[in-house]
């Protein structure tokens, strides 16, 4: 995996200063970027995570200090992939998320909705040699956020790919199909084009739904090239 993007990957992600997502703003260079050059260590070191993760580890719903967490029960899997469809193996994938009623643990949290304690709402796990990944969790539900007046995120699950060196990381943000939200979200709304913002979406899946006990959602994730899943810089 790489952070290097052709020239049609990069007309899929948001410019950095986007003024309706007001904090990139003051994120964004004001003034021209430095280059600096990597280092070896940079470029092949190990990263922390791929030989810590444990079985279960991809399981938010069983880590709870009482029982199982409240909310919808989903499963969330799909590929990892290069631009040429080609399956990316043994990437480390790791998801957040907010619980079921759009709370984080977070000590800057201020909805006022109420904490889990059967839900840490982290998770990780190792793609297979296919190149495929899959959580079990609970489906996030929507939070203010005070970007704007009566601004609200729609549902969403972060996730980060690590390949195997300390740069190679790529986060996004997987959304659920017909969220009324979307088109309000300064967000998801950055990535302007929209078959691109489409891949944020994921789909429902029947064939991974298990009868009486989760609903299933497929989310396949293209690194880079003309089908790139937008990614946050």
């Amino acid at each position: 995996m790489a952070l290097v993007y052709p020239l049609e990957s990069l007309k899929a992600h948001p410019p950095r200063p986007y003024p309706p997502y007001k904090s990139t703003v003051k994120r964004s260079p004001s003034k021209p970027l430095i280059i600096m050059p990597h280092t070896l260590s940079e470029l092949t070191g190990p990263v922390y995570g791929h030989e810590t993760v444990q079985p279960g580890d991809d399981d938010l719903t069983i880590h709870g200090k009482t029982g199982e967490p409240l909310g919808e029960r989903i499963v969330v899997h799909g590929n990892v992939m290069d631009e040429d469809g080609r399956a990316v193996p043994d990437a480390l994938v790791e998801v957040w998320q907010a619980n079921a009623s759009g709370r984080y643990i977070h000590v800057g949290e201020k909805h006022p909705a109420p904490l889990d304690p059967n839900f840490t709402g982290a998770g990780r796990c190792i793609t297979d040699k296919n190149g495929h990944y899959k959580f079990i969790t609970v489906k996030p539900g929507a939070y203010p956020w005070g970007n704007h007046h009566n601004a609200w995120r729609p549902a969403h699950i972060h996730l980060s790919i690590f390949g195997h060196s300390f740069l190679s990381r790529l986060v996004t943000q997987m959304y659920f199909p017909g969220d009324p939200l979307m088109e309000f979200d300064p967000i998801s709304q950055g990535v302007t084009d929209l078959a691109a913002r489409a891949r944020m979406i994921s789909s429902f899946d029947l064939d991974a739904t298990v009868p009486e006990w989760a609903l299933g959602y497929r989310f396949d994730i293209v690194l880079r090239g003309r089908n790139a899943t937008p990614m946050e810089s």
